[in-house]
């Protein structure tokens, strides 16, 4: 038998339309590496590198031990919604109900099932640039179309109320706001959201998905406000998208989460019924403990990241031609590379785009970054501040070092 064999695999229009995830792509070029013996500082990465708090993984061994491993209601276990009611109304002051609750295997689950609830062919999505990397081609897979609204500088890469207004049109369904931002970690303050909310009064038929997966990762000194608490009478128009993902080091868990309105709740329920049934019993008991429990957790971790938050952009605003962006929240930096763009390597190569810029990084300071284009907007690239303060001197050191040798 021959070893290899044609396959029969048609795959649907919708593929053709959708891109891998870079992050995702750039970190298999960083296990690559590693594998063949380069040493790699990899600043790719967005997930905490603080491991999920003991309360929270002891409650997940109780549930499995008391025998709680059986399928749950689709809108997750009554314990659940109750702590995500404590949660909203401890962050965002808003009472909501169970019939205003979804629970989803992630907040990107959660995303996608609300595009794929309300999108139908032509829909117009607008996004912020730079803008998370799943946003657009989530749209596309639901036969949308992703409005992408560059932000600038002089309004700390967030969006205006006048370029809100003037990207409105009939076929407007949706406006995704993510605050903190991945990967600017720009903050929408509550007199951005009043703003916008100004707006969005006179545009009643666009709903507004609020991604606040890194809400209380704030450096502002609370968790970032939501548009839903900003302004009440919209509520019924925003979906309050988070997690524990984030806050609680719990990527793996695969556990998210929204609010809103409770005919829209309904539809995403009735399509997760159709995919996953229910997220993991055992992961929503371990978000259950996080959320209810304490959480000296955050309080204890957010500092950290503000101080990493500091060395790395004071280290890479030393570095000639790059200008960071200090970020209000996440663990990411944004920075502007224009200053390489038309630089020189030794081996007579010029830089053209922020691509180039990251290749270049990647093979001759052996640091892991993502490109800005992969956001939207360039020339740029993100770095990660979620590894110890160690690793990022390290790196932003062979940065500072290979950018010396262009010319």
């Amino acid at each position: 038998m021959s070893d290899t064999m044609t396959s029969s695999f048609r795959g649907a229009e919708r593929l053709a339309r959708i891109a891998p995830s870079p992050s995702t792509a750039a970190a298999a070029r960083v296990r690559e590496l590693k594998a063949a013996g380069r040493r790699i500082f990899d600043l790719t990465v967005g997930e905490p590198d603080f491991d999920t708090p003991d309360h929270v993984k002891e409650a997940a061994i109780a549930a499995i031990q008391r025998g709680e491993t059986k399928y749950t209601p689709v809108n997750g276990t009554s314990r659940l919604r109750q702590a995500i009611r404590g949660s909203l109304l401890r962050t965002h002051g808003i009472e909501y109900s169970d019939a205003e609750l979804t629970v989803g295997g992630g907040g990107k689950q959660v995303i996608f099932l609300a595009l794929m609830a309300t999108v139908d062919a032509g829909d117009e999505v607008l996004i912020p640039a730079p803008y998370w990397v799943s946003y657009p081609d989530m749209v596309r897979a639901n036969d949308g179309r992703p409005v992408i609204l560059p932000t600038s500088a002089d309004a700390g890469y967030k969006l205006t109320a006048d370029e809100l207004e003037a990207a409105i049109t009939e076929r407007t369904t949706w406006l995704i706001l993510n605050s903190p931002g991945n990967p600017s970690g720009a903050v929408y303050t509550s007199e951005d959201l009043t703003a916008l909310a100004e707006v969005l009064r006179r545009h009643p038929a666009v709903s507004v998905l609020s991604d606040e997966i890194y809400s209380e990762i704030s450096f502002t000194g609370a968790p970032a406000p939501s548009l839903a608490s900003v302004a009440p009478d919209l509520r019924h128009r925003v979906l309050v998208v988070s997690g524990v993902s984030k806050s609680f080091a719990m990527t793996g868990w695969r556990l998210g989460y929204a609010a809103g309105d409770p005919a829209l709740v309904g539809a995403i329920n009735t399509l997760q019924s159709q995919t996953s049934s229910c997220p993991s019993s055992i992961s929503q008991a371990a978000a259950a403990a996080a959320l209810e429990g304490p959480q000296d957790f955050i309080a204890e971790t957010v500092p950290v990241y503000r101080e990493r938050r500091d060395v790395a952009v004071a280290g890479l605003a030393a570095i000639d031609g790059l200008r960071p962006i200090a970020p209000d929240g996440a663990f990411y930096v944004y920075v502007d590379c224009a200053g390489l763009i038309g630089r020189t390597t030794a081996d007579g190569r010029t830089l053209e785009s922020d691509q180039d810029v990251t290749l270049y990084l990647l093979e001759h300071a052996g640091v892991a970054v993502i490109q800005g284009s992969a956001y939207g907007q360039s020339p740029f690239f993100r770095i990660s501040f979620a590894t110890d303060t160690g690793t990022i001197t390290a790196a932003l050191a062979a940065i500072g070092a290979a950018v010396g040798e262009l010319r």
